[in-house]
This record gives C-alpha cells, structure tokens and sequence, in this order.
C-alpha cells in the first residue's frame, strides 16, 4: 500500500511570491502520485492567501505565522496537522515539482527500507537543464559541499543514489522518522537538509537521492539561503560553528568553544589572503553568536542522542575528501581560453633594461661604492639599530627637542622600512638605494608601461623614460629622499590603482602603495584624492559597485596612517602643515613662486639649474635645455586625437592635475629651517606630470604611430632628448656638481657618538648662529640628528612643542648667573654643541660664535672637549636626569595607535597576497586599460611564426 504524503509548503508575502506559490500549486495539482493533503504556513499576513479560490481548491489548511519565522520553525508549526503513519514533503513557494517528481520520490523510498530520507534533483527554474543541487556532503573539519551544484545537467550524476545529505527543499521523510528528524531551527536556514541526512544516518537510515524527481527552484526562496553575501556568509559560517559544537563529543565541547575566537581570526587572514574581505564581520559575527547559544547547542545534541543507534564513524565513507574536493570542486577562476596578455618581463627585453640602467647608474655613482653613509642636501644618517628606527616610526617621544610626545611622520616608517633591509648598518641602506635608484625607476616605469602597451619596444622606452625624468635626477643629485622615494613608488601606484576596481589584490596592493606615495610627499594628497574621485565617479558611472568599495578600501591604510599627525596638526590650529615636506627640510635651490619660476616648473624642472644644465654651459645657451622635452611632450598631446582616444586624454589629465599641484606647492609655505621658511618641494608635482605625459607618449606611440620605422625614428629621437638632458645631471657627482657628501655616520661629534652609540637616549643642545644675529637652537637625542627623527610637529611649528629651552639657551650664552648645568641636566642634556650655519658664515655670525665661546668656557660645571669637525663641544659635569618614559594614558595612546594601524596595514598586505586563483583570473584579463574592444592585441612573436606552413606538418607526414 502506498504510503500517505503529506506536503507542507512555507511561504512568505511578497511581489513575486503569490505567482511563484500559484505555480506551486499547479505543478501539484499535476502529479502523477497527488500528495494525500497540503498545508501552507505563510510566515506573515495570510489574508489574501485565505481569499484566493485557486489556493483553496489545493490547501485544506492555511496557519499565518510571524513574519521573522524561519523555514524549520514555520515546519515545525504545521507538523500537528500531519496524520499519523504520513511521510512530510518539505516545498516552498518557490518549488515547482515537475509532474514525476512526487511518484520518484514515494518510489525512492519504497525500494530502499533502510532510506529515511529521498531527495530530488533541483533545477533551476529559468533553465531546468542547469542542477541547482543533488547531494550535499562535508568536509573532515565539517564545511558543507554540494556535489553537482551548478553543472549542466547530461546525466552525469543519475546513477548516484547515496548522500551524506542534500538541499531541504522538495525532500521527503519517511513516516517512521518524520518526528526525530526535524530541520534544526538553531542552524538559521543554512545545512538544514545536511544536518537532517547525518542524523539519519546515526539513526540507522540514509538519505537516497531520486534523480529523475526533478523540482524547480528560485535562488531566492524562503528555503533559500540569504542573497546577500553577508547574509550568506553569516548563516553559512555559524551553521557550520553550530554543527561542530552540536556533533562533537562532550569531552571536547569546551575546548571547541574556546577555539570559536582563535579561529576566527585565522580565518580572518585567509579570506584577506583568498580575496574575500566581505566574509570578515560575518565570520567574527558567526563566532560570537554560536559562542552565547547554550540552549540550542542543548537542544541539539540531545536531538542526535534520542535517535542514534550507529557510530560516528559510518558517515566518514561520503565525506570528501580533500583529493576529491581539488579535483572535482575548482575554483572556475581559469582562464580556459589562454591568457589575455602576458608579462613577458625578460622574454621582452624588461631584464635588459633593467640591466643597463644598473650599469649606468654604477657609471655615474661610482664613488658612492666606497661610501659606509650618504649625506647632503636632505640626506641624514640613521638610527644604529633597527629598534631605535622602528621606535621613531611609533608614536611617543620623537627624536628631537625636549618632552615632546606625539605622532611620528608616516615617512619615518618608509624610512624604517628602507633602514630594516641592511640592519647591520642601516645608514648604508641609504647608499643602496641611490646606486638602485636608476634600475628601479626603469623597473617601476616598464611595469606601468605594461598597463599601456604590448609593444616590448614600447615599455623600455616608458621605463628609460620615467628614469630620465629631470625631476627625479635632480632629485638624486641634490639629495632628496623623499622625492626620489615617491618618483619610484608613483609607477608602482599607477599600475595597481588603474585596475583597483577589478580585484582585491590589486585594491590591496594600491592602498598600500598609495600610503607610502603619500608618506613621502603629503603634498601629492589633492591631486591623489581628485584622481580617486574620479576613478570612484567613472566606476560607478559603469555600475561596478564591487568595484566602488575596492576603490574606498584604497583609502583605509592612508587614513589610519595619517589620522594621528592630522588630529595633532588640528589640534594647534595648524590644518594647512598636514601637507608638509618630510625629512629634513632643505630649499636647495628650487624654482621660485614668481611668474619665472613657475614657467620653469612648466618646462619639467623643479630646480633653477636645469638639472645642471646652468652650471655647465653658458646660461644663454642651457635656458634652451627644455627644448629637449619638446619630442615626448607633443608625443602626449596627440594621444588626445589617437585611436586610444580616452586613455590619451585621461593622462593628459593627470599631467594638467601634475603642474598645478607644483604650481600650488611652489607657493605654499608651511616649514621652517633655523627660521627661514621653506616652500613645499614642487618636483612632487612635476613627478605626477610625468606620469602623465609618458604614458601620453606611450598611447600615440602604441595606437597612432602604425608605421614600423616611423615608431622607431620616433622612439629614438625621443629618447635621444631625453638621455642629452639626463648628461648633466649624471655627471654631476664625477665633476663634483653635486651637493652628495662621503657621509657624515653622524651630524655630531665622535665623542657624542661613541658615547650614544646604540641609541642610548642620551641629548645634545647644538646652538648655531645665524648669519642675521639670531640664534638657532634644538635638542638632538642619541647617536646622531636622523632622517627617521624628522617630525613635522616640529619643523612646522608655530608655537613651541615639549619644553621651550630657547630663553635657557640665550641665558646660557649670556652674562647672567645661575645653575646652567643644573638646569640642562634636569631635562636629560648631556653635552652642549656649537655649530657653525652652513655655508658662507656672516662677520655678525662669526662674532656671536666666538663670543659664544667665551661665554661657555666661562661657565662652571661644563667641561670642554675641544673642537671637532662638527663644532665646539663641552661636556656637562654633572648628574643627568633619565629621560622621562610615556605616561600610562600617553602609553594606551600608543598602544591604541599602533594596533590599529598595524590591523589595517596587515589587512592590507594579505589582500595583495597573490594566489593561484587570482593570478589566473588576472591574466584571463587584458593588461591595457582602457583598450577598445575592436583594438588588436599585440602578442610577443614566437620562433615559429616566420616558417613557411610546410615546415609546421608533422614529421611523419613529410616523409
């Protein structure tokens, strides 16, 4: 005799609902084995449920429940109106039954006594050929897999008829077990019919799969899981936290409870690394929840105690395995049809470049292989351990002045980065990069030619162009780490930034990036943040919203790396010195504010010099020197009229964006050095200009110039130009034009140093009168005055910072009487240095020197060294104080800073890990931004292409 079936359908109001449950109930009505009786739960108001004539004829009864009941609850609801000895089918209002489908599964479980549960074959409704699921099994760490979810239905799976479990909706449930087997309302709509099929089989039973009962689904129905990924993540993770808890043996519960956190933040830092930063909340939030439900953990595992008779171990055959899951369960990140564009680094000649950008460079730097330190210019030493770096990095007690406490600079961590790579002695860190210079702007630029063009041709000429920049060889030349730092990370930028929207590698790997562009050169932050808006406004404008959050995830890093300077600059009503120069603050020569200066900076030179030019071949003939910027300039204005038309005007836009901000920077005026006030460094501009105008240059050489030898004439007198007015600059240091020194290890004497070395925390007052009778003074803790020590706190300030010692140091040097040891010993200063302004010294600065002298000399408790290199140094004879630690709110402070950016930075990191899945899913993607769809590509040419199509027949067929 047949056994009853009862059907019970759970359906939620909606827009579409009511079609998709009248189309239910028709596909019921045209069963060939009709359900014996049909419920339906509508979890919210049933009223129009209750009026429809056609719902009637179907429903012998209708129960209204809350509108926040879930699928196993509203199960659970219509359960006491299941006659006793009738098997449950499980439907939703948006599972159609194909007219088979009842009929298989009755026979399902009629052929096979020992199945508790029969599945069917879920399509999908707008395409029944596609399998939504049949089958659904886990992992050995319990994460649930479907077997056929997603593939094109051709049979393959028909003869399968064992499952660990399946999808809970269309299932039926043999009469016997319908009461044990309830779907767990504690697993949030997610494993339910998993959850039902392992508990069958510890009762005894099994879940048999009926292939030919085929039900027809909707991707968002009550049964369904969540459409957002959120959502989905959330019920997906916490379903599995559930189960591992309720399935678990009791010894071990505790300890996977205190496993909930720890895993959590492990797997934190696999979704950052597998690209999957919106799993992150939901995965913590999962935790937390499954942490605080000690009911329904209860409840559950006394579900599977009532009801099991068979060991755990009888389900270990239909988990799959981890073999299984590598080969059957690919990522579908492939690129089946070959990749877009290739690399081809060395293939194409990159290595090459590369290569002899290296020789030139050592050609040109030569002397700096002798070199244990590089000074100059903005160049300074550095800490003598990688700990006393790192600390200047961190927020707390900075390297100058006395009691002052707050943020460091974001480029003291770039400089603690650099300094890490030869911790032996990390001053020399600085003489690798400038000897690396050369090679790695060419590196930088040939990567971001990448994004422009296939031409091999094309991207050395981009990387030998932006390595010839005159902006970056002067600053090379004149000593400016910040510069050239930023003109070697903005290549870097531009090639992870333009394709941001794509992945989250790239995005991860831009913020990065961007962080320590702005490090170097905060000036760079209008023109990066108009850049931004744009790139956010044009991605939106496309619908990319995915793409929209990649590009405000860019941001994060920047943020956190500059939200404590900014508050500190806000905090003294100092807004405008957020954009200050970091480092040591230099003029150096640079172009004037004035009309002259800024037709200059239009030229492509931040100096008054001509990155040489000027000083020699007579003036009247070097102020033509721009003229040889002329080929590559009109190269970038015909990008506007080329094929690649809006790639061309995009970075004619950033070349525009580029002058004004050196227009804008060359005015501004917001540091001071020994009180003369500095204007911001406008090469950053002109960096970001060239940018522009290369790969202006770059797109009408690819796209425009179709002619072979055209593109190679022209490449050629382009580079030509551009490596004439490279010869002075690269000359400079062999004809001693440059402002490079032999060092100094260190800016104060070698006694100071001796005695300070391993950055013992012991202070120096250097005083140093000024050639307009004034008085410069600062204090400078340990070994030496550092690069990393710079704090714009400082060289932008406007009212004194820690304890202000200018009226103790005139009173020093003056005629009055009183405990001058004493009181420089009470704020930790050990030795007291008078230095000599650099330079030509006035006769009024030479005098007030020499009387300076006297005075000290004069002064009991201080005992003199003698002269040094560095200047006159006394030594205080008497008992200094320790420099005072951070304060316990100054300590949390710190702790709170660090933490946070160190969370956001690691975050960061592992986003642009890059993995087997997203390195295949790039390169199933063209390289070339902004690349029309009809534009042919340009693949590198192989050995065979010049063989006639008899060489290319199989051997055999020759013969």
């Amino acid at each position: 005799m047949p056994t009853r079936v009862h059907a019970i359908i759970v359906a939620r109001p909606g827009s579409s609902s009511r079609a998709q449950l009248l189309r239910t109930l028709d596909a019921l009505s045209l069963q060939t084995r009709a359900a014996d009786a049909v419920t339906l739960v509508v979890c919210g108001d049933a009223s129009s449920a209750r009026d429809s004539e056609a719902i009637a004829r179907v429903i012998e009864g209708i129960i209204e429940a809350r509108s926040s009941t879930s699928f196993a609850e509203a199960i659970d609801l219509a359960r006491p109106r299941v006659a006793q000895g009738s098997a449950i089918w499980l439907l939703a209002h948006d599972t159609a039954p194909h007219p088979q489908a009842l009929a298989q599964l009755s026979g399902a479980l009629e052929r096979s006594p020992s199945a508790a549960i029969a599945a069917p074959k879920l399509v999908d409704v707008d395409n029944d050929r596609e399998i939504v699921s049949l089958g659904v099994t886990m992992t050995s760490l319990g994460r649930s897999v479907e077997l056929a979810a997603g593939e094109l239905d051709q049979g393959q799976h028909d003869g399968r008829d064992d499952a660990l479990g399946s999808d809970i909706r269309g299932i039926l449930i043999r009469s016997e077990v319908r009461d044990p087997l309830r779907p767990d309302p504690a697993l949030a709509g997610a494993d339910e019919g998993l959850d039902l099929g392992i508990r069958a089989r510890l009762g005894g039973g099994r879940v048999v799969l009926a292939p030919n009962a085929r039900i027809s689904v909707h991707p968002d129905g009550p049964a369904a899981l969540p459409q957002n990924a959120a959502q989905r993540a959330f019920v997906t993770r916490l379903a599995q936290l559930h189960r591992r808890l309720a399935y678990a043996p009791a010894i071990s519960v505790p300890l996977h409870w205190l496993s909930l956190l720890p895993l959590a933040l492990w797997r934190t830092v696999v979704h950052l690394i597998g690209k999957r930063p919106a799993a992150v909340l939901p995965e913590w939030a999962a935790a937390l929840t499954a942490m605080v439900r000690f009911g329904a953990v209860a409840r559950s595992r006394q579900r599977i105690r009532s009801f099991r008779t068979a060991s755990w171990s009888s389900i270990a055959p239909l988990r799959v395995t981890r073999a299984q899951l590598h080969r059957n369960l690919d990522d579908g990140h492939g690129s089946e049809g070959g990749a877009v564009s290739e690399l081809n680094f060395f293939s194409g000649g990159g290595a090459w470049a590369v290569l002899g950008a290296l020789v030139v460079s050592v050609a040109s730097f030569t002397t700096l292989l002798a070199w244990p330190a590089i000074g100059g210019g903005g160049l300074l030493p550095l800490r003598d351990t990688v700990t006393a770096l790192w600390r200047d990095a961190a927020w707390g007690s900075r390297g100058l002045g006395v009691d002052v406490i707050g943020p460091a600079d974001p480029f003291a961590g770039v400089i603690a980065i650099i300094g890490s790579l030869w911790a032996g002695a990390p001053s020399f860190a600085l003489v690798v990069l400038w000897l690396l210079a050369l090679p790695l702007a060419v590196l930088g630029g040939w990567f971001a030619a990448t994004r422009i063009t296939d031409r091999a041709g094309m991207r050395i000429f981009g990387g030998v162009a932006w390595a010839l920049a005159p902006t970056f060889l002067t600053a090379l030349v004149t000593g400016r780490p910040a510069a050239v730092l930023l003109h070697l990370i903005l290549p870097w930028l531009f090639h992870a930034a333009v394709v941001a929207h794509r992945s989250w590698g790239a995005a991860g790997a831009a913020s990065i990036i961007l962080a320590a562009a702005l490090a170097c050169a905060p000036a760079f932050a209008p023109a990066a943040g108009l850049l931004w808006l744009i790139a956010l406004v044009v991605v939106l404008a496309h619908g990319w919203f995915h793409g929209a959050v990649r590009l405000l995830w860019m941001l994060a890093p920047t943020v956190v790396l500059f939200l404590p300077i900014v508050v500190w600059q806000v905090r003294y009503g100092n807004l405008w010195a957020i954009f200050a120069d970091p480092g040591l603050i230099w003029a150096g020569g640079q172009a004037s504010a004035d009309s002259a200066g800024r037709m200059l900076l239009a030229t492509g030179f931040p100096t008054a010099d001509l990155a040489g030019w000027m000083s020699i071949i007579d003036p009247t003939i070097a102020m033509w020197a721009p003229l040889l910027l002329v080929p590559i300039a009109l190269l970038a204005l015909a990008s506007a009229i080329a094929p690649r038309w809006g790639a061309g005007i995009t970075l004619l836009a950033v070349t525009v964006i580029g002058l004004a901000t050196s227009f804008l920077a060359v005015g501004v005026t917001v540091s001071f050095a020994q009180g003369t006030a500095v204007a911001i460094w406008p090469g950053t501009g002109l960096s970001l200009a060239w940018a522009g105008l290369v790969g202006g240059a770059l797109v009408t050489l690819d796209t425009a110039i179709t002619l072979p030898r055209v593109r190679v004439v022209t490449v050629t007198i382009a580079g030509l130009a551009l490596a004439l007015c490279a010869v002075p600059a690269l000359t400079a240091l062999h004809t001693e034009r440059s402002v490079l020194t032999n060092g100094p290890e260190s800016t104060l004497p070698a006694y100071v140093a001796a005695e300070a070395r391993g950055d013992r925390a012991i202070a120096t007052l250097v005083i140093t009168p000024q050639n307009d009778g004034g008085l410069a003074s600062e204090v400078i803790w340990g070994a030496s005055n550092t690069l990393g020590a710079q704090t714009t706190m400082l060289s932008t300030a406007t009212e004194p910072h820690g304890t202000d010692i200018s009226i103790l140091t005139v009173d020093l040097l003056s005629e009055r009487t009183f405990d001058a040891p004493g009181e420089l010993a009470a704020h930790g200063i050990h030795f007291v240095l008078l230095d000599q302004v650099a330079g030509e010294e006035s006769a009024t600065a030479r005098a007030f020197r020499i009387s300076a002298v006297t005075a000290l000399d004069q002064r009991a408790g201080f005992v003199k060294v003698g002269e040094t290199d560095k200047g006159v140094l006394w030594r205080l004879d008497s008992v200094t104080a320790e420099r005072p630690g951070l304060t316990a709110s100054e300590a949390r402070t710190m702790q709170a800073v660090t933490i946070l950016q160190l969370v956001v930075f690691l975050g960061a990191v592992l986003l642009s890990i890059p993995t087997r899945a997203s390195r295949r899913a790039a390169r199933a993607q063209s390289r070339i931004v902004g690349r029309s769809p009809d534009e042919p590509l340009i693949l590198p040419k192989r050995a065979d292409d010049d063989l006639e199509p008899a060489d290319l027949e199989p051997a055999e067929e020759k013969r």
